[in-house]
């Protein structure tokens, strides 16, 4: 019985360390989620705004040009797609699921199509899938890394662009997409996959009338103004795609570390009850014992 019970009360310690060390992933996971969430509003209010600069530039300029703009997909004949993963772990299956929606987009009939990975991990699930990125990116250590990672992706696609003999974006044949994991309905995570260029028509669209006394004007050259605009349209966007990854992968480590708490509970309440038991159980022989001898 003793060393039952002194195997009893090290599991009951093990199991209360490591219910201190959940309880610490659990509270990290919530704070960090925290400053990404604040990171995803801002920038959804900077995509606004270039909206608006869109639909300003559609109305001073009026219909575009043939050829001034691509954005017919039958033109298409490369594909981008820029994945981001996780390079963390305690957060489940998050890569994974991104990287079976990867996988089916990609035996999809299409055109050639190359990755721009985020997170060594992510790699690693395309990887077993059969997918090999072209290039892996450090996953931002935090809410202002988010800015670095994607001026470091706009520069990826600039340059495969340049590889595909290609200048500018406006008169690009390469479509670029991405796939990330956002935020759903009844806290579910939701592997999607956006497409980024070429650029939707409805953006260049011309507004029938201008809700302002102030009609939109410029002084810069059409096609630079649009390939400013654009360039921070997709500086925009793939800094929302990292923030709101980086929101769900906190949140789905805060849900794992949620079930691990609650199984460690049950499991030390059950260590604790036996625990119990079996001092008793000691107690009890001993008075016997003493009860027995004290009798003879």
């Amino acid at each position: 019985m003793a060393q039952t019970l002194e195997f009893l009360t090290r599991q009951q310690a093990t199991l209360t360390s490591i219910r201190s060390i959940v309880h610490t992933m659990k509270t990290l996971s919530a704070i960090n989620a925290n400053p990404y969430e604040q990171a995803a509003e801002a920038i959804f209010e900077y995509r606004q705004t270039l909206l608006q600069g869109f639909a300003a530039f559609a109305y001073r300029t009026g219909p575009l040009k043939p050829g001034f703009l691509q954005t017919e997909t039958s033109k298409i004949s490369q594909q981008l797609l820029v994945v981001f993963g996780s390079d963390h772990g305690l957060c489940g299956s998050y890569n994974e699921l991104l990287a079976q929606q990867v996988f089916e987009y990609a035996a999809q009939p299409q055109h050639p199509l190359t990755l721009l990975c985020v997170g060594a991990q992510m790699s690693d699930a395309l990887l077993a899938r059969g997918l090999t990125p072209e290039v892996v990116l450090l996953p931002p250590a935090s809410a202002d890394g988010i800015g670095r990672l994607a001026t470091e992706l706009v520069t990826q696609i600039e340059a495969f662009s340049q590889h595909q003999g290609l200048n500018d974006f406006t008169l690009n044949n390469t479509a670029v997409s991405l796939a990330f994991t956002q935020r759903a309905e009844h806290h579910v995570r939701d592997p999607h996959i956006q497409l980024l260029l070429p650029l939707d028509p409805s953006l260049l669209a011309r507004p029938k009338r201008w809700d302002s006394r102030s009609l939109p004007d410029y002084s810069l050259a059409p096609h630079t103004l649009l390939s400013a605009l654009l360039r921070n349209y997709l500086f925009a966007s793939l800094f929302s795609a990292a923030a709101e990854a980086m929101v769900t992968e906190n949140a789905a480590r805060l849900a794992l570390m949620q079930q691990a708490e609650q199984s460690v509970d049950e499991r030390l309440e059950e260590v604790r009850s036996e625990v119990n038991y079996v001092r008793q159980t000691d107690i009890t022989n001993e008075l016997m014992d003493v009860i027995i001898g004290h009798l003879e």
